[in-house]
C-alpha cells in the first residue's frame, strides 16, 4: 500500500497532546495511473502500414511484346542494378549499371519518353530481381513504375544471360 506521510514541525512545548498524523492512501491514483498508461498503449497506432496494390495478370495466352518497347532492369546487391532494351540473350542497347534513386528513375523515364516518341505506345519493363537484391529496392523500383505511370511492367524470374551480366559487373 502506498502511503503519504507527512511529519508534524516539532513544536517546543511537551505534552501528552499528540497531533495525529495525517495518511494518505495512493494505491487508488497509481491503479489509474497504470490503466491509464496500458488504455493508451493498446489504442495508440505508431505507424500506419503503406501500401501498394500490385495486379499480377490473369492467366492466358501470352502476348507478344515488341523488344524495341521492353526494358529490362535487373536488381543487384550493394544498391546497384542493370538496365538494357530488348531480350537478355541479345540486346539492343548496351546494358548500363546504375545506382537506385535517380539513376535509376533518370533511366526509366528518359527510355519510356524515348520509346513514346518512336511508336506512340507505352513501354514494358521487366523487373528481374536477384537473390542478392534488397527488398526495399523491389519497393523502390516499383514506386518508380507508378511514379512514371508505367502501363505495363512485370516481375520475372532472372535468366542465366541476365546473371552473367551482373556477375561481369562483380554485383550479383
Amino acid at each position: 500500500m502506498a502511503e503519504l506521510n507527512s511529519n508534524p514541525q516539532k513544536s517546543g512545548r511537551r505534552g501528552s497532546s499528540r497531533k495525529a498524523i495525517p495518511r494518505v492512501d495512493l494505491t487508488a491514483m497509481v491503479d489509474l495511473a497504470f490503466l491509464l498508461i496500458t488504455f493508451f498503449m493498446l489504442t495508440t497506432v505508431l505507424t500506419k502500414p503503406k501500401w501498394m496494390p500490385v495486379v499480377m495478370p490473369a492467366p492466358g495466352p501470352e502476348g507478344a511484346v515488341p523488344e524495341t518497347s521492353t526494358m529490362s532492369i535487373c536488381l543487384g546487391k550493394n544498391n546497384q542494378a542493370i538496365w538494357y532494351i530488348g531480350q537478355p540473350k541479345k540486346p539492343l542497347t548496351t546494358p548500363k549499371q546504375i545506382s537506385y534513386g535517380n539513376d535509376l528513375s533518370k533511366a526509366i523515364y528518359d527510355t519510356e519518353m524515348a520509346v513514346y516518341k518512336r511508336s506512340g505506345k507505352g513501354i514494358f519493363v521487366i523487373i528481374k530481381p536477384t537473390d542478392h537484391s534488397r527488398y526495399d529496392n523491389l519497393v523502390e523500383t516499383l514506386d518508380d513504375m507508378h511514379i512514371f505511370k508505367v502501363p505495363t511492367y512485370a516481375i520475372a524470374k532472372i535468366t542465366p544471360q541476365d546473371m552473367d551480366m551482373l556477375k561481369e559487373r562483380n554485383i550479383y
